[in-house]
């Protein structure tokens, strides 16, 4: 009796556990995986770059750097298998002077780099709600 209950439990375990990583890993797939989120990172620099409101924040950034950890960054947010490495996000930002509007115009130049790279809108938004917390992190406090 006790090794039919084990051999259960462990059925139930590993059964929660596939639907977990099924989830995760659906996610990570509507996002194209690495290459399809190092190719959203590249289109959302460039839509920042050309964009007036966000422009001067990234004119000294070292983009060599940035764009792996973005690409890190977003894909473990999403539950893929990566794992970002880079600084704290106050720690990163402090002394940029970063405010709502700032902010919001970078979230917008993302999106706009998700939709050309054809996220569903739903992955979008999960995506968002995972990173819209960090702006208490980025935001410059007087």
């Amino acid at each position: 009796m006790k090794i039919r209950f084990a051999a259960y439990a462990a059925l139930v375990l590993a059964s929660f556990a596939s639907v977990n990583a099924y989830a995760d890993d659906a996610l990570y797939k509507q996002f194209g995986e690495k290459e399809g989120l190092t190719k959203i990172v590249d289109d959302m620099y460039d839509n920042v770059l050309a964009d007036p409101r966000t422009a001067p924040y990234f004119e000294d950034a070292p983009v060599k750097r940035i764009k792996p950890l973005l690409v890190d960054q977003f894909c473990e947010a999403i539950g893929g298998p990566c794992t970002y490495t880079g600084r704290s996000m106050k720690r990163a930002h402090e002394g940029h002077a970063i405010d709502r509007a700032a902010f919001n115009a970078l979230v917008e130049d993302l999106q706009l780099a998700m939709d050309k790279n054809n996220v569903p809108f739903h992955a979008q938004n999960k995506l968002l709600a995972k990173l819209a917390p960090l702006y208490r992190d980025v935001q410059d406090r007087p």
